[in-house]
């Protein structure tokens, strides 16, 4: 069979140089497929925040009863920033464990450019990190992560941070091997995003933020976002000159020194300064 769409949304079969309508065949189509690329909670909540809305409440429930799921559930994208630590860079390019002899990709961020993970290893603090290939090593990264809540498309620097909706924790999940960046780092499970959006409003500088990692208790990461080499304002810039970015689309900022293995049953506790905690088991 050759299956096409056609004249806005219909559903056509071509026999020979006729196509036949069979849109009626496809019912669970609705006037809005193709669905939007944006995030649509993301849109409509940077929307709500743009005309001060006041928010009306149902339910309340104590922190601890609840699961808190992935406060961005449909990003179009996510994108990581490789490298963004000089001391991380430092570190990768004089660890054989890191880089498997594969030095082409051990370049500055401002050399190699941004890569992309994708969203279908997406997961949020209620699920787990699950080690799919247990013969290779896979390490932890703690990240920023800035939340896009505007379309956008070649940004200015002054007008960057306007496009934040806010900020999360995210960690980077990283399978070392001589594969390219998008596949190493796109397993399932291997995008973590939580436990919350904290609003950009609380964080009018994301340029000054603690970051600190701890697995099981010992810590193994730490730093501030002020030792970025390309700060949030910069990455939106850099990445908005090749993509439109919409609301929901995640960006990754990149992770400090301190990369290590990580094991079934190991616990991840993470923090970032204005944000909060975030916990996650490895299974």
């Amino acid at each position: 069979m050759k299956i096409c769409r056609f004249n806005k949304n219909k559903i056509g079969l071509i026999i020979n140089d006729k196509v036949e309508d069979i849109s009626k065949n496809f019912d669970v189509f609705s006037e809005n497929y193709p669905f939007p690329m944006e995030d649509i909670f993301i849109d409509n909540l940077q929307k709500k925040i743009d005309n001060n809305f006041l928010f009306s409440k149902e339910n309340i429930y104590s922190i601890d009863e609840i699961s808190l799921d992935v406060p961005v559930a449909n990003p179009s994208k996510i994108i990581g920033a490789p490298l963004n630590y000089l001391k991380h860079f430092d570190e990768v390019n004089h660890d054989k464990n890191l880089h498997n002899n594969n030095l082409s990709h051990i370049k500055k961020i401002n050399e190699i450019g941004l890569f992309l993970k994708s969203v279908s290893s997406l997961i949020g603090p209620s699920q787990s990190i699950n080690l799919e290939l247990p013969e290779r090593r896979c390490d932890h990264e703690i990240e920023l992560v800035a939340i896009i809540g505007r379309k956008c498309k070649n940004v200015k620097l002054n007008e960057a941070l306007g496009n934040v909706l806010g900020y999360s924790i995210g960690f980077d999940i990283t399978v070392r091997g001589p594969e390219e960046r998008s596949l190493r780092k796109s397993l399932d499970t291997f995008s973590v995003l939580g436990p919350w959006i904290v609003t950009a409003d609380e964080i009018p500088d994301p340029s000054n933020l603690d970051l600190t990692l701890k697995v099981n208790g010992v810590t193994k990461q730490k730093s501030n976002t002020s030792k970025l080499i390309m700060s949030v304002e910069e990455l939106i810039v850099y990445v908005s000159k090749f993509y439109t970015l919409y609301p929901g689309d995640l960006i990754y900022t990149g992770t400090p020194e301190g990369v290590d293995q990580i094991f079934k049953k190991d616990v991840l506790s993470a923090n970032i300064s204005s944000i909060g905690n975030l916990n996650i088991n490895v299974k």
